[in-house]
């Protein structure tokens, strides 16, 4: 039996990860008073960072489904690691 590929990102337990633009992700931070230091990290080593293509410095936006909230978005800047 040989190995099989798995796409990450259709797994059920991995909320949706988009890949902001340089134009989105300043917008972003404009709108929210911050920069991107003050933002929560997520690793360019995670396999979901490397799944969409992140690079350090880019700025990413996870949606999940939530029971309570309905959607919940957050957004995460990728740092070395």
């Amino acid at each position: 039996m040989g190995a099989r590929e798995v796409n990450i990102l259709e797994h059920e337990l991995v909320p949706q990860h988009v890949l902001l633009s340089k134009e989105e992700a300043a917008r972003l931070l404009k709108r929210m008073g911050i920069s991107k230091r003050q933002l929560p990290w997520i690793f360019s080593s995670d396999p979901v960072a490397k799944a969409i293509g992140a690079k350090p410095g880019d700025v990413v936006m996870v949606v999940r489904r939530s029971p309570t909230a309905g959607v919940s978005v957050a957004f995460r800047v990728v740092v070395r690691g």
